[in-house]
């Protein structure tokens, strides 16, 4: 009970607040122009802060098997809990009614998790400021890798069913997004033995940014006027929040003995509630972008309460 108190204290409470400060600034501030800020401030983060968050971990982090465990492990649960997700949404008739753009959104929102700007405040609340590690790797080497490979081709084969997957392939794509190579170069520095400790001090600085930031654009994109409980939509959520991370910690419990602090953060990691990167791809391949918004929404606020259960429960420790 003491531990939970902490919880909801030390993570729920600042994360709450800075959710909430992004859905009452247009009710503050009349005149602000919400996609303005939206686009420049996701901007301000995918060239800056996360890039640099990402150098200064992956450039003092030695890699072993126990740290690449981790998005192992949540690949796993985010491609069995994709296959759920596609026989429940395509393959049953109890919503045959759904466009698939919709059945797409609900597809990348119920596989891909918010693991890092969530789940980095969750597993330092655990694990100490090191297990920032976790989250930087699975997002480099599982969730991102996964995201413009196979979540590109659910949005636009199961989607939008477009042809035209990109305006230019997807490794292009990927290879102008300045996180990858902030990691790229970090984890060259540190495997090369030339990390500076003063410019890692540097980048940590300005990438403490990263998280305050992404929370406050998230409480403005939640639709919070159209919150309706849809059932389709509480399913993918569902999915999404007990159904992945139940996954990965039955692989876990089959494949290690004992599980260590590694095993433990994949299950968190798997718990988080949905990406906004799936929003971005509903918005870019034409999907059902409302849908996407609600199921961003719904998961946000429903992972407080299933963080705690699963705490009660020991899948997370």
């Amino acid at each position: 009970m003491k531990q939970l108190f902490s919880l909801m204290v030390e993570v729920m409470l600042p994360l709450t607040l800075l959710v909430a400060a992004g859905a009452f600034w247009p009710r503050f501030f009349a005149d602000a122009q919400l996609a303005v800020m939206r686009t420049q401030l996701n901007r301000l983060v995918m060239y800056l802060f996360y890039p640099s968050i990402l150098f200064a971990v992956s450039s003092t982090t030695p890699i072993d098997r126990n740290l690449l465990s981790v998005p192992l492990l949540v690949g796993i649960g985010t491609l069995v809990s994709g296959a759920l997700l596609y026989v429940l949404l395509y393959m049953l008739p109890i919503w045959r009614k759904l466009t698939d753009p919709t059945r797409a959104a609900l597809m990348l929102g119920g596989m891909f998790g918010n693991t890092f700007n969530v789940g980095v405040p969750v597993l330092v609340f655990f694990y100490g400021r090191d297990a920032t590690r976790y989250a930087v790797f699975n997002d480099m080497l599982m969730t991102m890798p996964l995201v413009w490979s196979f979540g590109v081709w659910i949005a636009t084969r199961l989607g939008s069913h477009s042809t035209d997957v990109l305006h230019a392939p997807v490794w292009k794509v990927m290879l102008t997004m300045p996180p990858i190579w902030a990691f790229i170069l970090g984890t060259a520095t540190q495997q090369l033995g030339l990390t500076y400790q003063p410019l890692v001090n540097a980048a940590h600085l300005i990438g403490q940014a990263t998280i305050p930031v992404i929370l406050f654009v998230l409480g403005m994109t939640i639709p919070w006027n159209r919150l309706a409980p849809r059932p389709e939509i509480l399913s993918a959520a569902a999915i999404k929040l007990v159904a992945t991370p139940l996954i990965v910690w039955g692989v876990v419990q089959a494949s290690f003995e004992p599980p260590g602090e590694a095993q433990f953060a994949a299950v968190v990691e798997a718990a988080t509630p949905s990406m906004m990167t799936a929003l971005l791809l509903a918005d870019r391949f034409r999907l059902d972008s409302a849908a996407a918004a609600l199921l961003i929404g719904w998961s946000t606020i429903l992972f407080w309460l299933t963080l705690p259960a699963m705490m009660a429960l020991g899948l997370v420790r």
